[in-house]
């Protein structure tokens, strides 16, 4: 077929540009100690923050979950697929995030695609910063509304694309992630706030990231930074990062639930969860609550990492949170540095475009609970000497 010649070429410049990927599968559960290929590696990729992915105690909840529930939910939440377990959850949610009320989606990609669909429509307009997640990228794409990018975390230039577009009508929303996950860096939240209230816009915050580790019991960027919840009118976090399970909820108003209920395709049109990940998830949010040990040890772990890879003389990006990026731009390069981490038996893989921009190829650090200050000190060892080899 002529099209699967021009599928092979695409790929084939993929590899030619050092952006080729592939999934390689683990013969291990997630954690911060991964087997493959019959090698144990040191994991610093994950996204299991607080170390709750293989956690006992979370485990046994969702076998108790599939015991008294089943596997599957089996249809959608309109239909009968709304069971028990997603009811609880999502209650506790609303109640740990600080808002009225939650709903559940089944992922957070869904969960943005759903929620600005519904949302936006034609005649308004759309603001998200630059280096959003590809989630709120493809849902700014799908609701056809007037849409523009602001400079990362850039407020001057965020109110001078709004000025522009006010006058033309329509109703206005504010696209952020919280942290960023490509960076770690915090959003100017407050000053996002500030403006939407000025321009009377909707705030709509990706907490993916944040959730779980910031804020007051873990409850995310909005207590972390002393805002009331009603300041972000619609708030996304998910549950497969720090949480350790999956799936995502939007928390807000009692009338915006109601209304993406009725009118949020991802939700209405897909199969629910299943009911057990909802027990699962409900141990989870407990042990995150009752062992704040937990998010302590994963941010003085990153400190630790980041004052002593800069002293080594590496680029790394702003961040005061669990993830820590040096930044070698060339594409080869990292993926160079990435190869030698592996050999020495650490798992880091090489972040490239498109997942970043154009010449800021880096390697990504993510902490863990479950990671040990000596996993973090070899680490830094074994950096000092690529350093040194690579003459950096």
């Amino acid at each position: 077929m002529n099209i699967e010649r021009d599928w092979l070429k695409s790929t084939i410049k993929q590899k030619e540009k050092n952006l080729y990927r592939q999934p390689l599968a683990l013969d291990s559960p997630q954690g911060v100690r991964i087997q493959y290929d019959h090698r144990t590696y040191i994991n610093f990729s994950s996204n299991d923050y607080l170390g709750l992915a293989d956690h006992e105690h979370v485990k046994r909840a969702f076998q108790q979950g599939v015991n008294d529930w089943g596997v599957g939910s089996g249809a959608s939440h309109l239909l009968s697929g709304h069971i028990r377990p997603h009811a609880e959850l999502e209650e506790q949610l609303a109640s740990f995030s600080g808002y009225p009320k939650a709903l559940l989606f089944s992922s957070g990609y869904m969960a943005n695609l759903g929620v600005v669909s519904a949302l936006v429509g034609r005649h308004d307009w759309v603001v998200a910063d630059r280096l959003n997640h590809a989630s709120l990228v493809d849902a700014v794409r799908i609701c056809r509304a007037r849409s523009f990018r602001y400079r990362h975390q850039d407020i001057a230039h965020l109110a001078q694309i709004i000025e522009n577009q006010s006058e033309q009508g329509g109703k206005g929303y504010i696209l952020t992630d919280s942290v960023f996950s490509m960076d770690g860096s915090i959003a100017p939240i407050q000053s996002l706030v500030d403006l939407s209230e000025q321009v009377a816009a909707v705030l709509f915050v990706d907490d993916a990231h944040g959730f779980g580790v910031l804020g007051k019991g873990g409850s995310g960027v909005t207590s972390c930074l002393g805002l009331q919840p009603n300041q972000i009118s619609v708030y996304m976090a998910t549950l497969g990062k720090a949480v350790g399970t999956y799936g995502a909820f939007v928390a807000g108003s009692e009338v915006l639930i109601d209304y993406l209920i009725q009118f949020s395709r991802t939700y209405t049109y897909t199969t629910a969860l299943p009911p057990a990940v909802s027990v699962a998830t409900i141990a989870a949010l407990n042990i995150i609550s009752s062992e704040p040990w937990r998010r302590q040890k994963v941010f003085h772990l990153a400190q630790c990492f980041k004052q002593k890879a800069t002293q080594l003389g590496f680029t790394l990006l702003p961040s005061e949170t669990q993830i820590q990026s040096v930044v070698l731009r060339d594409t080869a390069l990292a993926l160079a540095f990435s190869q030698e981490l592996k050999k020495a038996g650490y798992w880091v893989p090489a972040i490239r475009p498109p997942t970043v921009p154009m010449n800021t190829a880096r390697l990504r650090f993510t902490f863990s609970a479950l990671h040990h200050m000596d996993d973090v000190i070899a680490l830094l060892s074994v950096l000092e000497r690529l350093g040194n080899e690579f003459r950096l």
